[in-house]
This record gives structure tokens, sequence and C-alpha cells, in this order.
């Protein structure tokens, strides 16, 4: 166990968490109910599913070459520049 990595990601993602749709839903669903524990069991459970499920996906996709990923990963980011685009210009710029 490489307690730094461990720590910082902890960090990052907590930070990356903080204010995001999740946690307001989180809110949002425990002033709703009135029944924090039970939201927060469900929402932790949630979160630890997709953990594990980014990590098993991430470590799968971690063996393949650099350079495989790294023409993936600029090909998903100009695609969804060009959707993003043409989402603007179908809609006049709006």
């Amino acid at each position: 166990m490489d307690w730094k990595i461990a720590f910082s990601t902890l960090l990052f993602v907590f930070l990356a968490e903080l204010g995001d749709k999740t946690q307001l839903l989180v809110f949002l669903r425990a002033a709703e109910t009135r029944v924090p524990a039970s939201v927060f069991i469900g929402a932790s459970a949630a979160l630890l599913l997709s953990t594990l499920l980014a990590v098993l996906v991430g470590g799968a996709i971690g063996r393949l070459p650099d350079w495989l990923l790294k023409g993936a990963a600029g090909t998903l980011f100009i695609a969804m520049g060009v959707w993003t685009l043409s989402g603007i210009w179908l809609r006049g710029g709006q």
C-alpha cells in the first residue's frame, strides 16, 4: 500500500467533489427525507460502487500502450469539442 498515493487521491477526490451535483443531490435528499443516516449509507454505497468500477476499468485500460491511451484520449477530447461546437452552431450561437 502506497499511503502517499492513497492520501493524495483522497485529497484530490474530496476537493473535486465539493459543491458538485452529487453532493448537492445528497444534501437535498437528506433535507427532503429527514433520514440522514439512510441517505449517508445509500450515497456511500453508490460512491463506493462507482469508484470500484472506475478503478477496475482504469486498471484494465492502464495495461494498454501509452500511445494508444494518448491517441484515444485526444480523439475523445476532439470529438467532444466538435460535438459541443456543433450544438452551438445548430442553435445559432445561443
